[in-house]
């Protein structure tokens, strides 16, 4: 029984949490993944996972084993496909991630466009408000909304978008249009945050730079809540530009103290490939690049 499979049943087990799950995804007979998962916990003499009746859980030196496996099984695939030459045809799975609103928005459109010109490539799309340790849950590439930490993935910036306040043209109309900070403490705020009870605003950068401390008046967990809300005249929101983009370019909603905004948020797809870059990854990352970078909602 070669390593490389025992690696790749190893991984599916632990990714899928379930021996029967890892059997049905490789096409194997539960006892054959059974039997590979012994057989390598036998060689390395290191007990890999826990199993109990509901579950199966990665020990601390299976999780370290289960990050080099991956890497290593990888690399395994991006030697092959480079050795089939760099213009390959883009195949197999591919996962990616993104905010939820920018996915919905900007990612899943360009998706489609891409699949559509790659027939052998699969996508799954990962739409989180969270930040995505790749490596651990498996995913190709990720678009990332801020400055970036220091890691090993390979990032390629995309363009900005900005923090904005908005409201609808009536509200505006109706309330006043504010010229300060300090003016939306008689303002109506909606926050598209958790349920406290206040926010704070931050405006400006540097030496320049003051909070304000709001109580909102309105208070949703969505940012898609916040926009109905100030569409239909609630107040003033805090948002990313390109949320509220096609709002703001159609009028329907009108930015406010834009003088006071603080620096540009920068936008990256990043991905952790190795070496060379398999067909797929490179192929979706050059696509989405160009697709972001001609985009003006977000340069």
């Amino acid at each position: 029984m070669s390593r490389f499979h025992q690696m790749t049943v190893y991984v599916a087990v632990a990714e899928t949490e379930s021996f029967s799950a890892a059997a049905r995804k490789l096409a194997l007979s539960p006892p054959a993944v059974t039997r590979a998962v012994a057989a390598l916990e036998e060689e390395l003499g290191v007990k890999l996972l826990i199993r109990t009746t509901r579950h199966v859980r990665v020990t601390d030196a299976g999780q370290r084993y289960l990050d080099d496996a991956r890497r290593i099984l990888a690399e395994l695939q991006e030697a092959d496909e480079a050795a089939a030459g760099l213009n390959a045809e883009p195949r197999g799975h591919l996962a990616i991630t993104a905010p939820v609103l920018f996915g919905q928005l900007f990612v899943m459109p360009n998706v489609v466009r891409f699949l559509q010109r790659y027939p052998a490539v699969d996508v799954s799309a990962l739409f989180l408000d969270r930040v995505v340790n790749m490596l651990e849950e498996g995913v190709d590439v990720g678009i990332r909304i801020g400055n970036l930490q220091d890691s090993a993935m390979r990032a390629i910036r995309v363009g900005r978008v900005r923090r904005v306040l908005c409201a609808s043209p009536d509200y505006l109309a109706q309330h006043g249009i504010p010229h300060t900070p300090d003016d939306l403490q008689r303002h109506q705020i909606v926050a598209a945050t958790n349920t406290a009870q206040t926010v704070e605003w931050k405006f400006g950068d540097g030496d320049r730079s003051q909070s304000q401390r709001l109580k909102p008046r309105l208070t949703v967990t969505s940012n898609d809540g916040a926009i109905a809300a100030v569409r239909a005249g609630a107040g003033i929101t805090r948002l990313l530009s390109y949320q509220v983009a096609a709002l703001l370019q159609s009028g329907e909603l009108k930015t406010v103290l834009s003088e006071f905004e603080g620096a540009p948020i920068p936008i990256h797809i990043v991905h952790r490939e190795g070496r060379h870059g398999s067909a797929k990854v490179r192929s979706f990352v050059d696509f989405m690049a160009e697709a972001l970078k001609s985009d003006g909602a977000l340069n």
